[in-house]
């Protein structure tokens, strides 16, 4: 499948690492280190020579527990850097956004994708996104970054997902964005436990099976922390959450979220290459 991504083409039918840009000072394993228009730049220029083919820029916190971040103060952090990519560098751009006025403006400054963990659910969002022309990525999430994690309940986590990311669909392809530039992301670590963290994780071809691009980002989240049993630095979880990403792509994802390039695009070549050669 291609995607078209503004001057872009993606290519799914192998899988892609997307590297996380944080440009916040309180996102929960980087932040602070990026959100200074030198070093964020620098930092995507080391990720697109590691294998990163898409940079996913984000200037609001949506760790668990995060406070809302002002329009403006959003736009200040991510519009400067997505224009100083789109001109420095060869890489596709994905804004991690959820406000009307950031997609607008991003879209503007050079982005070729709206990553929103919100389904584009927030006033004006939807109308956005559909004017911009861009692929969207509509995310799972079961309440708000500063309330998720208390007491997530499903009935049936795959098919509590299933039936959001469907509704999400209609209302997209209602606000005028064509079903081929949409993608799905279930939300690992959004609004759900451990357990219901996994069950998505083993059952994840049954999101697929929506039959839309899958987005997954596992990198360094608690639910690898969990299973590892380790609370140290957040970097320590990179070996765990590249064996992640490998189900995930294994299970339908083309488009992997990672904090640490190098070892995700690593392993998505032994992925890809399985993909590609292993039916022969």
């Amino acid at each position: 499948m291609k995607l078209s991504c503004g001057n872009r083409t993606l290519d799914l039918g192998t899988a892609h690492v997307m590297g996380i840009l944080n440009v916040t000072p309180d996102s929960f394993s980087d932040g602070g280190q990026f959100n200074q228009l030198d070093k964020a730049i620098a930092h995507a220029g080391s990720m697109v020579a590691e294998g990163a083919t898409i940079l996913d820029v984000g200037g609001e916190s949506t760790r668990p527990g995060a406070a809302p971040v002002s329009v403006a103060e959003e736009l200040e952090r991510v519009v400067p850097v997505i224009e100083h990519i789109a001109a420095r560098l060869d890489v596709a751009i994905s804004v991690d956004t959820s406000t009307a006025e950031v997609i607008r403006e991003s879209a503007k400054a050079g982005a070729h994708l709206i990553n929103d963990v919100r389904a584009l659910r927030r006033e004006g969002a939807l109308k956005a996104a559909a004017e911009s022309g861009l692929p969207v990525c509509l995310m799972h999430m079961q309440g708000e970054p500063d309330t998720m994690q208390k007491n997530p309940r499903y009935d049936d986590v795959v098919q509590d997902v299933r039936n959001f990311l469907k509704e999400r669909i209609a209302a997209a392809q209602a606000a005028g964005i064509a079903s081929e530039q949409i993608l799905l992301d279930p939300g690992f670590g959004f609004g759900k436990t451990r357990v219901h963290n996994y069950t998505l994780l083993n059952r994840l071809e049954q999101i697929a099976a929506l039959g839309y691009p899958l987005l997954t980002g596992l990198s360094r989240k608690r639910m690898i922390a969990d299973v590892l049993n380790i609370s140290g630095d957040a970097v320590e979880r990179d070996d765990a959450s590249a064996a992640a990403a490998t189900v995930c792509a294994m299970k339908g994802a083309r488009i992997i979220r990672a904090h640490n390039v190098k070892k995700t695009w690593e392993a998505m070549q032994v992925v890809n290459a399985t993909l590609r050669e292993g039916h022969e």
